[in-house]
């Protein structure tokens, strides 16, 4: 099994001088050839914005974590400053994963929004230089998670999220997700009439990124680009040959942008019109097998099929270690749920808060990569172990 830990994690863990994991600077430049490729064999692990469940989400050590743990790709979402810089950050408030409220300088800057049709007060990003929000920590989302790390790690840009994974000691793909555009678009302006979704692919041409799915400049720098938006990615289809994802919520949820149902977004009628846009769907896991009945999944539906059989990829959120998470089918082990969604419900990516336990899984259970060992070696392997048994 390759090993994904490299020789700057051990430096960090030496110089922190403690039992802590190591704090993640953002690296360098680096030599991007010679790279161990994107592995495509088996369904993708897709850190969900990072390493999360170790580490303060959409930080720097949450991504160089993910990483080191063998994620295949870094997914983070895309917000805007006041000044028009592109970050990596979830919420349109700060209120949840920042220390912002110990910042007193910033005390009148709560304000109110209608974000998604919901009246929404806090700390809004778009309210905030880029200055001013890399003046502000992280913290941990959920109190039972890790909070040693709370207070340490900055908000960072696109372009640092960008460069921690050009800098991987692999080739490792980056999941960007256009987050709130209509929101976004209404409160920030860009010179020459730009848009918040050009913007973002602005920057990806900027670092190289191009090609569709499997090409071969795909396969140099993988990106997938994600939306719960579908206008988004049908605007930034005539931008970018980029494969996209469309993003489905609950089924309570309606987009955003035209205002659809979950009912209407997974018919067939709909499908058809959208792969024409994108090269795979991103449902919440459990639009996927519902009802969910006193915690424990019901029969799958078949949208999974459905999406298959239009050549679609399947890629659900959000798969987390903890027990308040798992289905009472899996018997609070996070394995038996990885086990159901690969090989019952036969997804192709997975977004996961623990990159690592998926990576672990999928070691355990499909370790053999076609570029691990060539024919011969597995040839002789079989035949030693044949030869065992003819002896006998």
């Amino acid at each position: 099994m390759t090993s994904f830990c490299v020789v700057p994690f051990i430096f960090l863990l030496l110089l922190a001088g403690c039992s802590a994991r190591p704090f993640y600077p953002l690296p360098g430049k680096t030599d991007n050839k010679n790279k161990q490729p994107l592995q495509t064999f088996r369904p993708y692990n897709i850190a969900h914005r990072g390493s999360n469940g170790e580490f303060p989400e959409e930080t720097a050590a949450a991504y160089m974590r993910a990483i080191e743990e063998g994620a295949d790709f870094i997914e983070t979402d895309i917000l805007a400053s006041k000044d028009g810089h592109l970050i990596c950050f979830h919420d349109v408030t700060l209120d949840d994963t920042t220390d912002i409220a110990e910042h007193k300088e910033f005390a009148n800057r709560k304000r109110t929004y209608e974000v998604r049709g919901v009246n929404t007060t806090g700390y809004f990003t778009v309210d905030f230089t880029l200055k001013e929000l890399k003046s502000l920590r992280a913290k941990q989302r959920f109190p039972f998670r890790d909070q040693q790390y709370n207070g340490k790690f900055p908000i960072i840009t696109f372009e640092e999220f960008i460069s921690i994974a050009l800098d991987a000691p692999r080739v490792v793909g980056i999941y960007p997700e256009i987050k709130n555009p209509v929101f976004i678009n209404q409160c920030v302006k860009w010179s020459g009439g730009k848009r918040f979704e050009d913007k973002i692919v602005e920057t990806l041409k900027n670092y190289g990124y191009k090609g569709s799915y499997m090409s071969k400049d795909w396969l140099k720098q993988p990106a997938f680009v994600q939306s719960f938006a579908p206008t988004s990615l049908i605007y930034i289809s005539n931008l970018t040959d980029l494969p996209k994802i469309f993003l489905i919520d609950d089924v309570t949820i309606l987009t955003e942008d035209t205002k659809q149902s979950y009912w209407e977004i997974t018919s067939d009628g709909y499908l058809d019109f959208i792969k024409e846009y994108v090269v795979g769907i991103g449902p919440w896991k459990d639009t996927v097998v519902v009802p969910v009945v006193n915690n424990y999944l019901q029969t799958p539906t078949d949208l999974v099929a459905r999406a298959h059989a239009r050549n679609l990829q399947v890629h659900p959120y959000t798969y987390r270690n903890e027990n308040m998470f798992l289905h009472l089918n899996f018997n609070q082990d996070p394995y038996k749920e990885y086990d159901y969604w690969i090989n019952k419900i036969g997804v192709d990516g997975l977004f996961t808060d623990f990159p690592g336990s998926l990576r672990n899984y999928q070691e355990w259970t499909s370790p053999l990569s076609p570029g691990d060992e060539d024919e011969s070696k597995l040839l002789h392997k079989i035949a030693s172990m044949v030869s065992k048994y003819i002896q006998k």
